[in-house]
C-alpha cells in the first residue's frame, strides 16, 4: 500500500511504522490517521509479522494533532467533525486491541495525541531527552479521545494533574508515572528496542496474542470467580496445543523451539 504520511519497513518478523511528516514534527492529520489505521489492519492479518514498532522520522516522535487541520475542521459541521474525530478514536482502539505486541519508540517530543499512541502500545521506550505534554487545554480542548488509554496508563491522579495543567514534563517523569517503561540515551534507543524485540521473538507466535487477551480480560472483569474459571480453561487449551507441546519439549530437550530462528 502506498502511503504519504507514514513509512513502513520490515525485517525479521518485525514491522516498523514510521510517522513520516518531519517537516511538521510528525503532526497527525486525517491522511495519517487513515494510513495508520489501514496499515495496522493489514499487519494484524499478516501471520509473518510478529511485532509492530511505532516510531517517528526526524527530530521528534510526534507533536500531536496538526493544528492547521483542526482549524479547517472547526469550520465544518458537527456531523463532519464527529466523523473525523471518530477516525482517531478507531485508530487508537485498533492499536490498543492488536493481537500482536506493539512498541512505541519515542524521542525528542511527544505532545497531545501522541500520548494516546504511546499509551495504546503494549511497551514504550523513550529517549532521555524527550519532552511530554498533554497540551489540549491550551487550545481550548479536552484530551477526550486519548483519555481512555492515558488514564489507564498513568492513573486518574496523575492524569488530573497533567491533563488539566498542560505543563511540559520530562522523560524521567513519564517513566515515574508509568507512561513509558524504560528510558535510554538517544544513541542507545534502537539497541534497547531491539533487545526487547529479541525477548518477544522467543515467545510463541500464538502464546503472545493469548497472553494479551488474558491481560485484557483480567483488567476489564470485576468478576474474580468467573476469571478463575475462564483463565483456567484458557490455560488448559493452550497447554494441549501443538505450540505449547513444542515449547515444553524444546525446554526439556535444551533446544530452541521451532519458532525461534
Amino acid at each position: 500500500m502506498k502511503t504519504r504520511s507514514i513509512k513502513v519497513t520490515q525485517a525479521s518478523h518485525v514491522t516498523v511504522i514510521w510517522l513520516n511528516r518531519p517537516d511538521v514534527r510528525n503532526a497527525i492529520d486525517a491522511v495519517m490517521v487513515r494510513e495508520l489505521d489501514a496499515t495496522l489492519a493489514a499487519l494484524e492479518a499478516e501471520d509473518s509479522v510478529r511485532a509492530v514498532v511505532l516510531a517517528g522520522q526526524g527530530p521528534v516522535f510526534c507533536t500531536g494533532i496538526d493544528v492547521r487541520w483542526m482549524k479547517r475542521m472547526a469550520g465544518s459541521s458537527l456531523a463532519v467533525n464527529t466523523q473525523d474525530a471518530l477516525g482517531m478514536a478507531r485508530l487508537l482502539h485498533r492499536l490498543d486491541s492488536m493481537r500482536k505486541p506493539t512498541l512505541a519508540r519515542v524521542h525528542g517530543a511527544a505532545y497531545a495525541g501522541a500520548l494516546g499512541l504511546i499509551a495504546a502500545c503494549d511497551i514504550a521506550v523513550a529517549s532521555l531527552d524527550t519532552d511530554f505534554c498533554v497540551s489540549e487545554t491550551r487550545l481550548g480542548l479536552a484530551a477526550a479521545t486519548i483519555a481512555p488509554y492515558l488514564v489507564r496508563a498513568i492513573g486518574e491522579r496523575q492524569a488530573r494533574r497533567y491533563v488539566l495543567s498542560g505543563e511540559v514534563f520530562t522523560a524521567a517523569e513519564a517513566y515515574r508515572i508509568g507512561l513509558v517503561h524504560e528510558l535510554a540515551p538517544r544513541e542507545e534507543l534502537d539497541a534497547r528496542i531491539n533487545e526487547i524485540l529479541g525477548h518477544l521473538m522467543l515467545g510463541g507466535p500464538k502464546a503472545l496474542p493469548a497472553a494479551k487477551e488474558v491481560i485484557a480480560q483480567v483488567s476489564e472483569s470485576p468478576n474474580f470467580p468467573k476469571l478463575i474459571a475462564t483463565t483456567g480453561t484458557q490455560f488448559a487449551k493452550m497447554r494441549a496445543s501443538k505450540e505449547a507441546k513444542e515449547g515444553i519439549n524444546a525446554f526439556l530437550e535444551k533446544r530452541r523451539p521451532n519458532w525461534v530462528r
